[in-house]
């Protein structure tokens, strides 16, 4: 409030000044820093209020994310691996990389998918453990993460990156990083 003490010496360094301007001057003074402070609590509330908007916001894009993540698991573990693909965007654009490298592609990666689980036993059952999750920019987000497949074959498990970009579909995984 360094203003508000600049304006009240100013105002006492005037000799000049009468009782009965004194009182008006400092009623202006009074008049000027309930201003200020009614300023700063507003402008104060609009902030509040715009960190609660980008939450809700954020807590939405989580929740919407967890969904598809909770869709592809129980659609893993009835052995349906084209409903698990719903997650993902359906474009030449797409890049899995697991344990053969790099796959570009939708339809490559689908036909992966299908080639390296024939069949339930070999798909087991699907289980998430979601270890990170943040916004990268408003239509990005990035996801780290556990995944663990118990099967009569074998059980699996490992670790995944994931990247969600928010397209006029929803929420599609872009980039997936298994291993």
């Amino acid at each position: 409030m360094p203003q508000i003490r600049e304006i009240y010496l100013f105002i006492l360094t005037f000799d000049s000044i009468q009782k009965s301007n004194m009182k008006k001057y400092l009623l202006l003074l009074g008049v000027l820093v309930s201003q200020i402070a009614n300023a700063q609590i507003t402008n104060t509330t609009k902030s509040t209020r715009d960190i609660s908007i980008v939450y809700e916001q954020e807590q939405a894009n989580i929740k919407a994310i967890q969904a598809i993540l909770d869709n592809q698991i129980t659609a893993w573990n009835k052995g349906d691996i084209d409903a698990f693909m719903v997650g993902y965007l359906e474009s030449d654009s797409l890049v899995f990389i697991g344990k053969s490298g790099p796959t570009y592609g939708y339809q490559n990666t689908l036909a992966n998918y299908k080639q390296g689980y024939p069949d339930t036993s070999h798909m087991g059952k699907l289980k998430f453990e979601i270890i990170n999750m943040k916004p990268l920019g408003t239509n990005y987000y990035f996801i780290i993460g556990k995944w663990f497949l118990k099967r009569t074959v074998g059980d699996l498990n490992g670790v995944y990156t994931l990247v969600f970009r928010k397209t006029k579909d929803g929420w599609k995984i872009i980039s997936d990083h298994s291993s």
